[in-house]
């Protein structure tokens, strides 16, 4: 069993009788609740700001009677802070586990130990695995085939690929994904969520993009005006978030001034040169 450290991710374990229900309505996705959790499939999740905006987003899987997330680190003391400020009187312990625990990444067998399978929609990505510390010395300390495969799959994540407050949770796909429960009630953003559901339309939307030689951030061009910018690029490719309506013509578009190939997503339910309503 080979497993990959996912070093990039931090942990916090949710317990308590009102964890669910914190954790439900605070967050976009369909929280898991009970049983062991070990071997099911996470949730995707995000939190947002009240504009809607992605302030931090990750997966989530019940195991050992607790609810267990990762985040990117570099929104992880802001998503601490903020669910603990969410919390109020609730009876829920929200422990930071970044000094004891690791996240990985496993493919081909499903490993041992607090694991949950890493399913977005149509899209499988194999397993995420929880040890503590002590437990993850023969993990492959690198995560790059991880990235590979999610980057060749329009996978986007907070952090490699977008920043904080940057994005909606429309733009990487999430309403797709099954990052987004639509029949529960309230959530923070909420209102943003659907009414860009109800409009039928989304602004920007990933694309996979190939044959890129510049670094993270640069601007995707084409018709001679930005379309998007490039996440983290490994072997040459990226996910980017895109205006659709800007790539009509997809042979010539840009990055850092070099022809690149766009293609979408598997999963996705949407077309290069789709129009963007006038008031979005």
């Amino acid at each position: 069993m080979t497993i990959h450290l996912r070093a990039d991710r931090a942990l916090f374990r949710f317990s308590g009788p009102e964890a669910h229900r914190l954790l439900n309505d605070v967050v976009t996705g369909e929280i898991p609740s009970t049983g062991d959790g070990d071997g099911e499939v996470a949730a995707a999740w995000a939190l947002l700001s009240a504009q809607g905006k992605i302030l931090a987003e990750g997966l989530a899987g019940h195991a050992d009677d607790a609810l267990w997330l990762d985040v990117h680190q570099s929104v992880a003391d802001d998503f601490f802070k903020r669910m603990k400020m969410y919390r109020l009187r609730a009876q829920v312990v929200i422990d930071d586990l970044r000094d004891t625990h690791r996240v990985g990444f496993a493919q081909d067998e499903e490993p041992q130990g607090i694991r949950h399978m890493d399913r977005l929609g149509p899209v499988d990505m194999g397993w995420r695995v929880i040890a503590p510390i002590e437990a993850t010395a023969d993990w492959v300390q690198n995560d790059t085939s991880y990235q590979q495969q999610r980057i060749a799959l329009g996978i986007v994540h907070q952090g490699n690929d977008f920043p904080a407050n940057d994005a909606f949770a429309h733009d990487i796909g999430m309403d797709i994904l099954e990052g987004i429960d639509f029949a529960k009630g309230c959530y923070v953003g909420q209102e943003v969520v659907s009414r860009m559901k109800h409009r039928g339309t989304a602004r920007r939307r990933p694309v996979i993009v190939s044959g890129v030689e510049g670094p993270a951030g640069s601007a995707v061009v084409a018709g001679g005006k930005e379309a998007g910018t490039i996440g983290q690029v490994v072997d040459g490719m990226a996910v980017a978030i895109v205006r659709l309506d800007r790539i009509t013509d997809p042979g010539t578009v840009t990055v850092d001034g070099k022809p690149v190939e766009i293609a979408l997503p598997v999963w996705a339910d949407y077309r290069l040169g789709d129009a963007v309503s006038a008031d979005e």
